[in-house]
């Protein structure tokens, strides 16, 4: 009988400690478990801030807009200068070239349109005047200008050579004009196309065309080609 109470009496007292230990437990599991969410969640909140940076809008950059005014107004102020702004600088070149072909025309014809007006003057006035009679070296009679002059060209013919060379020489000035207009509008057009797409998807589709019978209204057969161009 004795050792039956203490049999029980050992059961109440490990009855007792099993649910200490089982707090225990239960204590550890909650702790490991808070720290494990306390790192998922911290761990999530940072991923969040991450992607919410990576998916805000970067503010856009303004990009440099090319004026065709402004390459106009360059144009016209100094040629060539358009052809640099719209950073066509193998141009330039050619623009200079231009202007220099047009300055040695015009001051070719200028010089040989005055040199034979000259000649025409001496021949068609000087060599008709009369001078009184007076001692020698009182009065000499007037050289020629120029080699116009010498070679014994008519009066008719020494006008016609004054003509020809005075159209000449407005050509050359509506050339020079006409070549700075060029310029002015190739710095212009270049402005235009500066940011301009060129695809070089460039195809050319031909396809016969024949209509159907509701739109063909001809008595006979008709037909055609068809071409699309892609660009």
């Amino acid at each position: 009988m004795v050792r039956i109470k203490k049999q029980i009496a050992n059961y109440q007292e490990q009855s007792r400690q099993i649910p200490s230990s089982h707090k225990v437990r239960g204590l550890c599991f909650v702790f490991v478990f808070l720290g494990i969410f306390t790192l998922v969640s911290r761990n999530t909140v940072s991923a969040q801030d991450t992607v919410s940076s990576a998916l805000k809008p970067v503010p856009a950059i303004p990009l440099k807009t090319h004026s065709p005014r402004k390459a106009t107004i360059l144009a016209m102020v100094l040629p060539g200068s358009g052809q640099v702004y719209n950073h066509k600088y193998w141009k330039v070149p050619i623009v200079y070239a231009g202007f220099g072909a047009m300055i040695y025309v015009v001051n070719k014809n200028t010089r040989y349109y005055r040199e034979l007006k000259d000649a025409y003057d001496y021949v068609s006035v000087t060599m008709k005047t009369i001078y009184p009679p007076s001692p020698v070296n009182i009065f000499p009679y007037p050289a020629p200008p120029n080699d116009w002059a010498k070679k014994g060209y008519t009066e008719d013919q020494l006008k016609q050579g004054v003509e020809v060379y005075r159209r000449n020489l407005e050509l050359s000035y509506i050339f020079t004009g006409v070549w700075y207009i060029l310029t002015v509008v190739d710095a212009v057009v270049d402005a235009h196309f500066y940011s301009y797409d060129i695809n070089d998807d460039l195809t050319l589709q031909v396809k016969p065309w024949i209509p159907s019978t509701a739109t063909n209204t001809a008595p006979g057969f008709s037909g055609g080609i068809n071409l699309s161009l892609r660009f």
